[in-house]
């Protein structure tokens, strides 16, 4: 735990046990979301067909869109638990990592 707080530059136990808390509710919810989100656009499981592929495209779709639901709603999350300067960093140091850093200049 040590050496965690000292990389993500935090002091206490208190605000480490928020962050983990934030990402756990981050990406339950995220993985909740993306299946309405999905039926909204009209892309609901019986609009793909029953084979494998079908599936693997639903599913696929699925996956591709947990992502950017995710990247929303840990900075929201975030602040709403008072941690807004940790998480929009590391926001930022992960889609620069991606090769979307151009997104924040």
């Amino acid at each position: 735990m040590k050496k965690l707080k000292e990389r993500w530059g935090i002091q206490s136990n208190f605000q480490l046990v928020i962050i983990f808390i934030v990402f756990a509710i981050t990406g339950s919810l995220s993985a909740y979301l993306a299946k309405p989100v999905l039926t909204f656009l009209g892309l609901h499981r019986g609009a793909f067909p029953e084979h494998f592929f079908g599936g693997f495209f639903y599913y696929s779709l699925r996956i591709l869109l947990i992502f950017p639901i995710y990247q929303v709603l840990l900075v929201v999350i975030g602040t709403l638990f008072g941690q807004n300067k940790f998480f929009w960093s590391f926001e930022k140091k992960m889609l620069s990592r991606l090769g979307l850093g151009f997104l924040f200049q």
